[in-house]
């Protein structure tokens, strides 16, 4: 593990959904029922306590076809994984960084912060928000999760320790090199 900022920033290269924190992030769609990738893979190790709890979400909070917002963030248990709790929030989809892109995936981290921050949890892992199938350029979405996790923790006590998790050691080269070279 690579350290970034003092001791509550490290960048990992392992599985999101083995990891023994607080809380992990799942980067969900709009309809919060699993989906591809890391948002597929959560539900899965999860089990279903996660999906009933997305389902109740929407029922309540987000009915109708858009269902949750990009940016915004809801938490639920973390049913079989070693994580507590999952906080899913719903990146922005790239459109050539017209659209205001750049915005609505630093309000995605902000949100998941805030409510680790709410609840007191001790420690969160992110994946690579939005830069799967919703296009996000790596390098720009690392800038954006970087700079914006770093200024919350300056105003919060918790998280106290925030990690960066990548499935391969390519992509964690790519987040620490776009912060090296920033």
């Amino acid at each position: 593990m690579q350290y970034l900022y003092s001791d509550r920033i490290g960048v990992k290269i392992d599985d999101i959904t083995k990891l023994e924190v607080d809380a992990i992030v799942n980067a969900a769609n709009s309809q919060l029922m699993g989906g591809g990738g890391v948002d597929g893979a959560i539900h899965k190790a999860g089990g279903p306590a996660i999906l009933a709890e997305c389902k109740k979400i929407r029922e309540t909070q987000y009915p109708g076809q858009e269902g949750m917002p990009a940016g915004n963030a809801v938490v639920t248990t973390g049913g079989d994984l070693l994580a507590k709790k999952v906080i899913h929030t719903v990146g922005p989809v790239w459109h050539g960084g017209t659209k205001g892109e750049k915005a609505t995936l630093a309000k995605a981290y902000s949100s998941c912060l805030e409510i680790a921050s709410k609840s007191e949890l001790k420690s969160i892992a992110f994946p690579a928000i939005s830069t799967g199938v919703y296009g996000y350029p790596k390098k720009d979405a690392a800038l954006v999760a970087y700079y914006g996790v770093k200024k919350f923790l300056d105003n919060n006590k918790y998280p106290e320790m925030v990690y960066f998790v990548f499935i391969d050691k390519k992509d964690a080269d790519i987040f620490i090199n776009a912060i090296d070279e920033d």
